[in-house]
C-alpha cells in the first residue's frame, strides 16, 4: 500500500496558520481548525474521501498555477470548503494530496462561478 502525505499550498498553508493564530479566541475557527486536521487525517486513510469535482468545472486557476487534473472538496463547518488534488509523489511508493485552498463560502462560490 502506497504511502499517503498531505501537503497545502502557499495559500492554504497561509489560511491555516491564520486560523491557528486567532483559533484560540473563536469557537467558529477553532471548530474549523479542528475539522481541518481531522480531514487531512481522514484524506491520508482514504485519498478519495472528499467529494469528486467534475473535471469541466475544476477552476482554469487550479489547472495552470498546479496542473490539477482531479480535485475533491471537503465540507468544514460554516460553510467552508478545502480543496485537494491527487499527484504521484517522488516516488512509486507514495501519493501526494495536495490541499489547493481553504476557503469561506463566499470565496468557493467566487472561485467556481456560482452566485
Amino acid at each position: 500500500m502506497k504511502k499517503v502525505r498531505v501537503i497545502f499550498s502557499p495559500e492554504a498553508e497561509e489560511v491555516y496558520k491564520h486560523l491557528n493564530e486567532i483559533a484560540p479566541n473563536s469557537k467558529v475557527d477553532r471548530s474549523i481548525l479542528n475539522a481541518i486536521n481531522k480531514k487531512v487525517e481522514l484524506i491520508k486513510a482514504n485519498i478519495h474521501y472528499g467529494e469528486p469535482i467534475a473535471k469541466r468545472l475544476i477552476p482554469e486557476e487550479y489547472k495552470t498555477k498546479y496542473e490539477a487534473t482531479n480535485l475533491f472538496r471537503v465540507e468544514l463547518p460554516n460553510f467552508w470548503r478545502m480543496m485537494y488534488t491527487l499527484t504521484d509523489g517522488d516516488s512509486q511508493i507514495e501519493i501526494v494530496a495536495f490541499v489547493l485552498d481553504i476557503l469561506n463560502h463566499k470565496e468557493y462560490n467566487k472561485k467556481f462561478g456560482y452566485k
